[in-house]
């Protein structure tokens, strides 16, 4: 039992059971699923379809943070991502053509790649800090992709990119579908080649790894291009829901959920150990949160202070340092009572 208490997915895992158990208790129907037209449908149904972006955005956050390292540019990566998709599609005179959209959704990533890359030649070649880093596409990327859209709300009605965001495939909705692909690919070439260990390597100490001839520019480097192009798809997904470029409303603060999601699955800011799992957990009791605040009828400017007053619990609980606290306090308590009670049977 000990074993699994201490297991970094414990506590992330328990959270989220326990919030999923307290809102079906509130309302039964949190948890009822059903079938029409052969497409699921359902409260946990609508928080797998829209942890789509997020968990896309997170899964590249993680990476990067396991290097030592952290994105600001997210949400200006997706805001730019559905402003070249959009503008091609309304530019085009058959909005509907398949090739079209393969076309602008080709864009777009390429264009997402080349903006990660742009992040990991700024922090790997000319070590520059990430915070920094990032930060200047974060602030630039919004005002670029207001250019490309030149400042107005793109909107298109194409059916095959709709499909993206809104679209169902083997009962579930395609987005969800994406995204546990792009996880499932992800954590396979992390986990199941060395690329996963050089990369906690290179986060727990650079200049160890570096000396032991680990070529850790292109692994940061590299981390930076994934968590690009996973923003751009995010964007993509986020774009094709609403049907339109908003490059004010895109991905707006989901940098910031990303890195708490990266948290409370139990990878650490300082870098190193990672973990996939512990992420997409994250992103689930976040949306369910959202889902939970929504339902209680919260008013949205007191929302983000009951979202955060919950999630400092979570992480105080996930916290080491609380644990051994308690362990001493309550330990040292047993162990008066237990010498006390040998002193009254003496």
């Amino acid at each position: 039992m000990r074993t699994i208490v201490k297991h970094r997915l414990f506590w992330p895992a328990t959270a989220l059971i326990a919030l999923i158990v307290i809102n079906t208790i509130a309302r039964p129907r949190f948890v009822k699923i059903t079938i029409r037209d052969g497409e699921l449908y359902g409260a946990l149904i609508d928080i797998l379809r829209q942890s789509a972006p997020l968990m896309l955005v997170s899964l590249g956050m993680t990476i990067v943070i396991a290097t030592r390292g952290i994105d600001l540019s997210v949400g200006a990566i997706m805001a730019m991502s559905g402003a070249v998709a959009l503008q091609i599609i309304a530019g085009s005179d058959q909005p509907d053509n398949l090739g079209v959209v393969a076309v602008a959704v080709g864009a777009a990533i390429l264009v997402s790649l080349l903006l990660g890359a742009w992040n990991g030649f700024l922090v790997s070649v000319l070590g520059i800090q990430p915070i920094i880093a990032t930060l200047v596409l974060m602030l630039a990327g919004r005002g670029v992709a207001l250019l490309i859209t030149d400042g107005k709300i793109t909107t298109v009605n194409s059916d095959p990119f709709e499909f993206i965001a809104t679209g169902y495939l083997l009962l579930f909705p395609f987005a969800f579908l994406l995204a546990m692909a792009l996880v499932a690919i992800v954590g396979s070439v992390e986990r199941r080649s060395a690329l996963g260990v050089l990369t906690e390597a290179v986060g727990i100490n650079p200049e160890a790894s570096r000396l032991a001839g680990v070529r850790s520019r292109g692994i940061i480097w590299g981390a930076y291009i994934v968590s690009g192009i996973l923003a751009g798809v995010a964007g993509l997904i986020y774009s094709a829901n609403i049907k339109a470029a908003d490059a004010n409303a895109a991905g707006q603060l989901i940098e910031l959920y990303a890195i708490l999601a990266v948290v409370l699955g139990g990878t650490s800011l300082m870098g190193g150990k990672f973990s996939i799992a512990g992420t997409v957990i994250g992103v689930l009791f976040i949306q369910t949160l959202e889902s939970t605040i929504l339902f209680l009828g919260v008013p949205s400017a007191q929302s983000p202070v009951f979202f955060a007053i919950v999630v400092v619990v979570v992480v105080l609980i996930q916290s080491s340092q609380l644990h051994k606290w308690a362990r001493r306090v309550f330990g040292g308590r047993r162990s008066t009572e237990t010498s006390s009670d040998v002193e009254v049977a003496a």
